[in-house]
């Protein structure tokens, strides 16, 4: 449902969102007039204290205030859940209501005033309950005004534009190709990105100003504004959208013959190696974990962390290693000791430094797997949502791949850093120099993964043995030529439905045209479809049935969900492509892909469980194509948390069930035997 359409602006909030905000209110006004009624029966008839006339006044106005109130509220939460997302038709009388109700904010706000003004002079001699009867009532009145206020900043949209800009054509933007409207689009698509430029710089008002940042929220808001700029959804949409769409793939999944062997399954050959990798890729996972250094560690070990650290967090060992950045306590450094099992005189350099396409890594000799070993930090701070949200595709020519060859700009500018360091400084040079006979493998979690699978396409051609494991990598990473060449030296690690790997712009779009689709058809009103979907989402429950009011209609499903006073244009590829599940999701992105062979690990049995349930855990090749979809599960965050990823792996590993729920590293309290 588009925005909707009050005192000359579109503001993000639908009409069929009240629901609940105002059943909320209409119970907290209806125990208030009840309370107050009380309070007037029992002092009827003896209002004889110094100001008892002005309290016998102010109650009865109270009272009646009140009732007008929970009655525009009645109104309010029975007209919204009228009707469906798709059909506002039954809500058309909502503007006046909202109107309606915001005058009753004046005379409440004065009603409020003269309680204050009554409690502080004539309150004198009058009964203690009625006084502080009154003043609850103050109080509730401004507590209630000032969440209205914030509420209203909450959906105010800074790009609504005002009713007479937008009424200026009766009927919409017809001539697509006027000049008008080119010019009035323009316009629309520079205030959303200004807008969207600036909500970066608030979010990151703590980051310094200077260019490489201005350039990164230029970038990131241009991609933002763009990806929404054919929708006109209000968040509630979206989520009433996943909340459906989770259900529908929990129907196709439960329909599924567990007995159908996938499309994406590997070639024989390719599962000789399982084993092996897997041992490999756990190993592996320790030091891509300690990169994150004490933050993780103590998330991990909650009880037990805070106590190993401290012994050694306040010496000083910056002549025993080479340390860049922050860490003058050695807090990181004692974690990634703990957490990897090495000694100092095994590091040869570990770097703190964090900026905007500049990421922490450290090199360590791996002497039980005979290597040196790069570990690349994932995201552990706004700068590094920066470098994340700076989705586009860059060109990256590497010698001998045949094809397209770009990558995702803030991973490859975050890997030509680390690549610059590790050559450019000599510190591969110093650690083969110790260790000529070790090959070379680099590994990261997440943000650190994909810089790290990068990477070792940079460095392979310097070092043909090096080895990559990249762990729960952004599935948006890299182009198929690039993807397919890695496969010879890079390993990704999926969990279970982990969203990261399945991120992508062209797999947002589709989403975006999946969401749209399962709101258009759906003919449920939107609050029993999210209290639906809360249910479904915290206690399971069978899938929704999904009845629809359009299923012989999709091919009407060729407009835009926009208001008619909407500032958007009506043709969008999003809703053209609804009436084709073949249609290309977008065609200014560029696909990008996994990198390397992906090795899936996934929960073996039902996949709803309580919080300690036991979990066993299965692995099978794939391929990128398995992954060009979001799915919507409760788990699909979870899944990518790193100390996650280590359970699951060392579960493998020793062959035991491990608990869903507690965090820690340490097997030993973990196994269930």
């Amino acid at each position: 449902m588009p925005g909707m359409i009050v005192f000359g602006r579109r503001w993000g909030i639908a009409s069929d969102d009240l629901v609940f905000p105002g059943a909320f209110e209409l119970f907290v006004r209806t125990i208030w007039w009840i309370g107050t009624f009380v309070l007037y029966t029992i002092h009827k008839g003896h209002f004889d204290c110094g100001g008892g006339t002005v309290l016998h006044s102010y109650l009865v106005v109270l009272l009646v205030l009140l009732a007008v109130i929970i009655f525009s509220l009645g109104a309010i939460v029975y007209v919204s859940a009228r009707g469906t997302i798709m059909n506002p038709g039954p809500r058309r009388s909502m503007p006046a209501l909202v109107y309606f109700r915001a005058v009753l904010y004046i005379p409440e706000f004065i009603w409020a005033c003269l309680g204050a003004v009554w409690v502080n002079d004539d309150s004198g001699g009058c009964d203690p309950a009625a006084v502080g009867a009154v003043i609850g009532a103050v109080i509730s009145s401004w507590v209630i005004i000032f969440f209205t206020v914030v509420g209203v900043l909450v959906v105010f949209d800074p790009m609504g534009a005002p009713r007479q800009a937008v009424m200026a054509e009766p009927q919409g933007l017809r001539d697509l190709e006027s000049s008008e409207s080119s010019q009035f689009l323009s316009r629309a698509r520079s205030l959303a990105v200004r807008v969207w430029e600036s909500r970066l710089r608030l979010l990151c008002c703590c980051l310094p100003q200077d260019d490489s940042h201005r350039a990164a929220f230029s970038g990131i808001a241009q991609l933002v504004s763009g990806f929404f700029s054919d929708t006109d959804l209000v968040p509630s949409d979206i989520a009433a959208g996943l909340a459906l769409l989770h259900q529908e793939q929990d129907k196709v999944e439960q329909c599924r013959d567990p007995d159908d062997v996938l499309a994406h399954s590997p070639s024989s050959p390719i599962r000789e190696d399982l084993e092996v990798e897997l041992e490999r890729a756990t190993h592996c996972m320790l030091f891509a974990v300690a990169a994150y250094g004490w933050p993780m560690y103590v998330y991990s070990n909650p009880l037990t962390g805070v106590c190993k650290l401290s012994g050694d967090c306040c010496r000083s060992r910056s002549s025993q290693y080479d340390i860049v950045g922050g860490d003058s306590l050695g807090c990181h450094f004692t974690s990634i000791l703990q957490t990897t099992g090495l000694q100092y005189r095994d590091f040869i350099h570990i770097s703190f430094h964090n900026q905007i396409y500049e990421i922490p890594f450290f090199v360590a000799l791996d002497h039980k797997k005979e290597s040196v070993l790069v570990a690349v930090r994932g995201t552990l701070s706004l700068k590094d949502v920066l470098t994340d949200l700076s989705a586009e595709c860059e060109n990256l020519p590497i010698e001998g791949v045949s094809g397209a060859s770009y990558a995702h700009k803030g991973i490859s500018q975050a890997a030509h850093y680390i690549y610059k360091r590790l050559v450019n400084d000599g510190i591969l040079r110093q650690a083969f120099s110790i260790a000529p006979e070790y090959r070379l493998v680099i590994t990261g979690h997440s943000l650190g993964a994909g810089t790290a699978a990068i990477l070792a396409v940079l460095l392979r051609n310097m070092y043909p043995t090096l080895q990559c494991y990249a762990f729960s990598p952004p599935g948006g990473l890299m182009s198929k030529a690039l993807a397919d060449y890695s496969k010879e030296f890079v390993v990704s690690v999926v969990l279970g439905k982990d969203l990261v790997p399945r991120l992508s712009l062209p797999n947002m779009e589709d989403l975006k045209k999946r969401i749209l689709k399962m709101v258009s058809n759906c003919n449920k009103p939107k609050y029993r479809i999210l209290l639906h979907g809360c249910w479904y989402e915290v206690f399971g429950g069978e899938p929704d049935d999904f009845p629809t009011e359009l299923e012989n209609r999709e091919e009407e499903l060729s407009a835009p969900l926009l208001g008619e006073e909407s500032l958007l244009v009506r043709s969008s590829a999003s809703y053209q492509s609804l009436a084709s599940d073949d249609s290309p999701t977008h065609a200014t992105h560029l696909p990008l892909y996994l990198p390397g062979r992906v090795l899936h690990v996934t929960e073996e049995g039902p996949t709803r469980r309580s919080c300690f349930s036991q979990v066993r855990y299965r692995a099978e090749w794939s391929n990128e194509m398995a992954f060009r979809s979001v799915l919507i599960s409760p788990r699909m965050l979870a899944d990518h948390m790193p100390d996650v990823v280590l359970r699951a792996l060392q579960s493998l590993g020793s062959e035991r069930a491990f608990l869903l729920c507690p965090s820690s590293m340490s097997n030993s309290h973990l196994n269930v035997i």
